[in-house]
């Protein structure tokens, strides 16, 4: 049994794949960006603090500095 996910509604040839994080007290938060598989279109929802957005820029996370937990 296959998972089929969504198309995007921006490019129509790429599928929405969603993406889960951890909170600030790691519990799972499931299925809280959804971006396009078509690297070239970009298209991306996000839910942060309650709040939708859509289409925020992506970075490639180069520059990103993991936090260390104590």
């Amino acid at each position: 049994m296959g998972t089929e996910f969504p198309v995007c509604k921006e490019c129509s040839s790429g599928n929405l794949l969603p993406l889960s994080d951890f909170g600030s007290q790691g519990a799972p938060i499931h299925y809280k960006a959804w971006v396009c598989s078509q690297p070239d279109c970009g298209y991306n929802i996000k839910i942060r603090n309650g709040d939708v957005y859509i289409n925020e820029p992506i970075s490639a996370g180069e520059s990103h500095v993991p936090r260390t937990r104590g």
